[in-house]
């Protein structure tokens, strides 16, 4: 609760966090328009395959043009401006510079981009959390042996969950489940580019407009990113996803604590210490009025007759029981918090959600009727969409990571709504992101669970 005031004195002291980034785009772009308002923090370096799109996002956030003025790393330092440029590997290496933000959206360049930063002694805030649902255990475990912090980045849904994990841990409480908030039906698993807007109810000016990214968009709607994000929690915090993976139960706010138990007590939960998403809409397609589709939650569990009547006491929504209770938040920000990870890795050591096993996997499966020979297109796209599985359950498929299905070619065919399998598709094995993920397969597929370092959560 002290991070604003380490911020102020390293001010103070001219000693602020120096910050390189790496990929441009929307969260980077909500995070810079942040920094100016933020103390004992200093963007040194930006790297970016289009670096006038940098510019101009800079100039979106409302930076003033000689911010970013700095013709080198070494003037941007010394003069505390800021260098735009294409070439990561020379921001990254550069002495000066404490923390890297991966945002690139890229998993396979984010593996990359991480492995590099480590070994250069820089911590690394992984945005692009399609590369930490890959391979977030082993790059965690490359983190410690470094000596340096691996942190999952505020704002994302991911790192939220795992905070309001860690407050109801921390505070004695059983965590019973946890996640986050969703517009789901069924159908919207074979969404493709095609769908989205209608699905979204966004008409084709309102697209234009706000120059939106249909395939981006896309792997929201057809649960891709629902698996990837519920995938990063599990890893992080030792909660597991049910057998079939994520259900979407409808469920008001209020409801959670009903919904979120276990089946056996009239909720829709496999078992305790669960990773669930809600849908913010009932089966039927009708709007839930107090939802939490942008936001998180965890329900938890009081486990004595003096704590449930304290739940009572304080207005706390229960179940019919009184047993199980919520807490929430019912919105986040994405980049604009994302100093709330800079400040607790550079301030703390602390990551704000780091895996600490492998326990969950977000693998690709076939959207229609897959034909061999087919270029795989990846996350929101016309073929493949994510799902949620236990690591086990994986492994022992050999599931193909989602991650790694993009631009992969089918050596088999593959029917609609089957996994896709590393024996499905012809994949380059000379990419780090492909070595780091089989040899955590290898390493985990005796049934090893925990990296070297890490406990078990209690859940």
């Amino acid at each position: 609760m002290n991070l604003y005031s380490k911020l102020q004195q390293r001010e103070a002291e001219g000693r602020p966090l120096r910050i390189g980034v790496i990929g441009a785009g929307k969260f980077a772009a909500m995070y810079l328009g942040q920094v100016p308002n933020t103390p004992g923090v200093h963007v040194a370096g930006i790297a970016d395959l289009a670096p006038e799109n940098a510019r101009v996002n800079l100039a979106r956030v409302g930076w003033d043009r000689a911010r970013y003025g700095a013709q080198s790393l070494d003037a941007a330092l010394k003069e505390r401006r800021t260098h735009i440029g294409e070439d990561w590997q020379a921001l990254v290496s550069h002495p000066g510079i404490d923390i890297v933000i991966e945002a690139t959206g890229n998993p396979i360049a984010a593996v990359d981009h991480a492995l590099a930063a480590f070994a250069q002694g820089k911590h690394v805030l992984m945005v692009t959390v399609e590369a930490d649902a890959l391979c977030g255990p082993l790059l965690a475990q490359r983190a410690r042996e470094a000596g340096v912090v691996y942190s999952l980045a505020y704002g994302d849904q991911p790192a939220i969950i795992c905070d309001l994990v860690d407050w109801a841990r921390a505070a004695g409480f059983s965590v019973v489940a946890a996640g986050r908030g969703h517009k789901w039906l069924p159908h919207y698993a074979q969404s493709t580019p095609d769908t989205v807007w209608e699905y979204y109810g966004l008409s084709a000016e309102q697209v234009r407009a706000g120059g939106l990214n249909p395939k981006m968009f896309n792997s929201f709607l057809d649960g891709s990113k629902p698996a990837i994000e519920s995938t990063a929690v599990c890893n992080a915090t030792g909660l597991t996803p049910a057998p079939w993976g994520l259900a979407f139960p409808p469920a008001a706010i209020d409801e959670l604590p009903s919904v979120m138990r276990p089946i056996v007590e009239g909720g829709r939960l496999h078992h305790k210490g669960q990773v669930e998403v809600v849908s913010s809409l009932e089966a039927d397609g009708r709007a839930i009025p107090y939802d939490i589709r942008m936001g998180v939650w965890v329900v938890f569990e009081g486990e004595t007759e003096y704590v449930r009547r304290c739940f009572t006491e304080y207005g706390l929504r229960t179940d019919a029981s009184g047993r199980y209770s919520c807490m929430y938040k019912r919105w986040h920000l994405i980049g604009l918090e994302a100093g709330i990870s800079i400040a607790s890795v550079g301030l703390r050591g602390e990551p704000t959600g780091c895996a600490t096993g492998f326990r969950a996997d977000a693998v690709a499966a076939a959207k229609r009727d897959l034909r061999a020979g087919e270029l795989l297109d990846g996350e929101g796209g016309y073929t493949v969409c994510g799902r949620l599985m236990s690591a086990a359950d994986s492994l022992e498929a050999g599931a193909l990571p989602l991650a790694l299905a993009h631009g992969a070619k089918l050596v088999n065919a593959v029917a609609a709504g089957a996994t896709v399998r590393w024996q499905d598709v012809a994949v380059d094995p000379v990419l780090n992101a492909v070595r780091i993920r089989r040899e955590m397969e290898e390493r985990f597929s005796g049934g090893e669970q925990l990296i070297s370092g890490s406990e078990p959560w209690r859940s």
